[in-house]
């Protein structure tokens, strides 16, 4: 009993520090201008506004930057799934010459920095005539992403048994038929893992956003969201207002494919 209590106690305070920076967050969005940054920071505010909200929803390319951001992102992360549930098949049920190399590579490739990809992918998109669109972001974010999301499903694919497909071919179904009846129900937590990490890693990328994209109708959120710090000074308030709406999107997302995928399971293991 003393040990369970003592890890609970220790779950709650870890969970207490992680939610810190988001609570501070929601807070500071809600205090008056001039009373974000004091001295005498208050943990619950007395006085709560929703001007800050009002500033950073009517800010100038708020609308704009959320669809390119919308667009770039579900579109590099839904060609990056789809890619890597076919190359993680590939790499977990065939049998190829340099399967363990590639699958190496491709361990390698994640470990790769952004920053050492910058210039190299700069010089890419501008020979291919593609700087200033945002067709160069969506190529970034899908190369970036994708061996995450094969890497990381090939690991789901590894853990449904063979068997299975072969017992859906045996009565009559082809490869790819089994595998869409037996394996892809199965691997429904696999895909919300992966195309939430995706998602987020596609939607706070900032570095190539700034510097492929300099066009300010055609910038995305995170972009956006630096021009609260002005030589002027930092609209504290309005930069986290900005902030805690520039995560609901992400939140939104994550809870819609949640509930799709689950049920999606949950509807292949009763027909099964």
């Amino acid at each position: 009993m003393l040990k369970k209590s003592a890890a609970n106690i220790t779950g709650l305070l870890l969970a207490l520090f992680f939610i810190f920076p988001t609570y501070w967050m929601i807070t500071s969005a809600l205090k008056p201008k001039g009373t974000t940054i004091t001295s005498d920071y208050d943990l619950i505010p007395f006085s709560v506004t929703f001007s800050n909200f009002v500033t950073a929803w009517t800010k100038p390319g708020f609308l704009s930057s959320l669809g390119n951001s919308l667009l770039v992102t579900l579109t590099a992360v839904l060609a990056a799934v789809v890619i890597g549930i076919t190359a993680a098949v590939a790499m977990s049920r065939f049998a190829f010459r340099g399967r363990k190399s590639f699958v190496l590579l491709m361990l390698i490739a994640q470990m790769a920095p952004f920053e050492a990809l910058l210039i190299p992918m700069f010089l890419m998109m501008r020979d291919l005539q593609l700087y200033e669109h945002l067709s160069s972001l969506i190529l970034v974010y899908f190369a970036v992403t994708l061996p995450f999301c094969a890497w990381t499903l090939r690991g789901f694919v590894n853990g449904i048994p063979a068997e299975l497909e072969e017992a859906a071919m045996v009565d009559g179904c082809g490869r790819w038929k089994a595998f869409q009846k037996v394996t892809l129900p199965l691997l429904g937590p696999g895909l919300v893992a992966t195309s939430v990490f995706a998602f987020i890693t596609a939607w706070n990328e900032f570095l190539f956003a700034k510097v492929l994209i300099r066009s300010q109708d055609s910038e995305t959120l995170p972009v956006w969201l630096s021009g609260f710090q002005t030589a002027f000074g930092t609209d504290w308030g309005g930069a986290m207002a900005a902030s805690v709406l520039f995560t609901v999107p992400a939140l939104v997302f994550f809870l819609i494919v949640q509930r799709k995928m689950v049920a999606g399971v949950t509807a292949g293991a009763v027909k099964g």
